[in-house]
């Protein structure tokens, strides 16, 4: 194909796997032009600005945690800058503290641990709790560092049928697949206390999952805290994007702000353009799609066109893709608050009917009575997120999706509400909360479905995209080219590798190279670090 000069790459949305793939493209020599809905860059991502009489509250809008930041690295290289001259970023010790629910509504009082990437300590804080576990713990770092390094090439490549699974896959890697066991059961041949279990596989809540269903290959996600740690960019993740928008704009990169799109034009099976809201049609040869995926589907791509020309899920009818399985929802509470919390960074409770809070979530579609919820409490260590005095507090509690779940969430807001802040005392010990709070803002599973905001919509509000399983990995997740189709392109979580900034990262790197193959350009150059070398 003639080389891309002639051309612009239209790229729709500016979060993170929008933004990356701008960085690459542009730096490959492509011509780029990023449409964003929202007035700013960072999608899910973005940052919220609450003002106040005692000044500005800010939040970061989706994700809190920064990891693997050796990706993002690569990706500032092949556009020939430093991550380190464009982001402050530390690393935190600890980690996050966890507080595990005991007893019928906690009653017994909780269990605390301080996570630390000190793997020797963590061990010992381990050992405290079961000695059998702490011994064993140390080998689950071991056992997990090889599945990372031989699983790598799976997450660095394009996973367009089983063919390419085969082949990106090493044969040492089969022992480590051991697909029939969850996250949780994979677990239970390292550890048998349950509360050392339950600290080594919430994470499996980073992709929307119950560590009881997560396939165990998900097993990295612990590792990677551990051995890459947990980093704070100072100005919250949203400052990530801020720093990538930059590079693009010293690259060339073209952004229009508050242009939503509400289509791709078609010739047939070609992509021709994006036709924005307003009814103005742009012409561009291939079209990045970096938006909810399944939503994006429906929204972008017509269905005709996906039925006629397409297969797989790229070609699957609307009703087809809303059957698939979806990640559970969150209730988000952006609270500015007079005076300190004495939080950590990262603090996250665990219901003490840890189980029958999963299942609510997950097939129950109800809320529980004692729900799990995480806090960020970032002003200690970053003071440009809240005014002097006081406290940005960042609060989300995993709850079902809309199609789980047949929650009225405007009915029943304040009890939802409610329900949060007495978690905030009673569980995090964020004494008079009520009182204290200054400015606030929630956001529901619904807010996230209708695409509160001007945020795209996510379809029944599944926060962390299509689900993890068996049937929704790899290859059987939305195509970065889709299939049938011309000049149609997608990153993000809904595609391989997954959710989560990291792998969404991954995602934009592979989407980039298959895209600058066909424009006949070079591939960025960025040399490609092993995570677990």
């Amino acid at each position: 194909m003639a080389n891309t000069k002639d051309h612009v790459v239209g790229i729709v949305g500016a979060g993170p796997g929008g933004l990356a793939s701008a960085m690459l493209l542009a730096a490959a020599g492509a011509r780029v032009r990023v449409y964003e809905s929202m007035s700013a860059v960072g999608g899910r991502t973005s940052r919220i600005m609450l003002g106040s009489p005692r000044g500005t509250f800010a939040f970061d809008r989706g994700p809190t945690f920064f990891l693997m930041p050796y990706v993002l690295e690569e990706i500032f290289a092949a556009a020939g800058r430093r991550l380190t001259d464009h982001a402050h970023l530390t690393r935190l010790d600890p980690m996050y503290r966890l507080i595990m629910g005991r007893g019928v509504d906690g009653r017994d009082g909780p269990l605390r641990i301080d996570t630390t990437q000190d793997v020797a300590e963590m061990a010992r804080r381990i050992g405290a709790i079961d000695p059998h576990d702490g011994a064993n713990f140390e080998r689950f770092i071991r056992d997990t560092r090889v599945k990372l390094r031989l699983m790598e090439p799976i997450l660095r490549s394009p996973m367009r049928g089983v063919g390419d699974v085969l082949g990106a896959a090493s044969p040492k890697f089969l022992p480590h697949l051991s697909p029939h066991l969850s996250v949780d059961g994979l677990l239970s041949t390292y550890f048998r206390n349950p509360f050392v279990r339950m600290a080594v596989s919430f994470q499996s809540k980073y992709l929307g999952m119950s560590p009881l269903e997560c396939p165990s290959i998900f097993s990295i996600l612990p590792f990677i805290e551990y051995e890459y740690g947990v980093w704070h960019p100072r100005g919250g993740c949203n400052a990530l994007m801020r720093a990538m928008a930059d590079v693009c704009r010293g690259m060339g990169v073209e952004f229009r702000f508050n242009a939503p799109v509400a289509g791709i034009e078609f010739d047939g099976p070609r992509a021709t353009g994006v036709r924005l809201a307003d009814g103005t049609v742009e012409r561009h040869a291939h079209v990045v799609v970096n938006a909810d995926a399944s939503a994006a589907l429906k929204r972008f791509v017509p269905e005709s066109v996906r039925t006629r020309y397409g297969s797989g899920l790229g070609g699957a009818t609307d009703a087809h893709i809303d059957s698939r399985r979806y990640s559970c929802s969150t209730y988000m509470l952006y609270l500015g608050i007079e005076g300190a919390a004495d939080l950590p960074h990262h603090t996250i409770y665990i219901s003490s009917d840890y189980r029958r809070n999963l299942e609510d979530i997950t097939s129950n579609g109800t809320l529980s009575a004692d729900p799990s919820v995480y806090v960020c409490n970032p002003a200690p260590l970053d003071p440009t997120l809240a005014p002097r005095g006081c406290s940005s507090l960042y609060v989300l509690m995993p709850t079902p999706n809309t199609k789980v779940g047949a929650i009225d969430w405007r009915a029943g807001s304040a009890r939802v509400r409610a329900t949060v802040l007495d978690q905030l005392e009673r569980r995090f010990g964020v004494a008079d909360i009520e009182r204290r709070i200054v400015v606030e803002k929630a956001i529901t599973p619904q807010d996230w479905r209708d695409g509160a905001d001007g945020m795209g919509a996510i379809n029944f509000g599944a926060t962390f995209n299509l689900a993890h399983n068996l049937m929704q990995m790899l290859h059987r997740r939305v195509a970065h080219r889709l299939d049938g189709l011309d000049g149609v392109w997608f990153v993000g979580g809904g595609t391989h590798p997954g959710s989560g900034l990291p792998v969404i990262f991954l995602s934009a790197q592979i989407g980039a190279r298959m895209l600058t193959a066909e424009l006949g350009l070079p591939a960025p150059a960025a040399r490609q670090r092993f995570a677990a070398a």
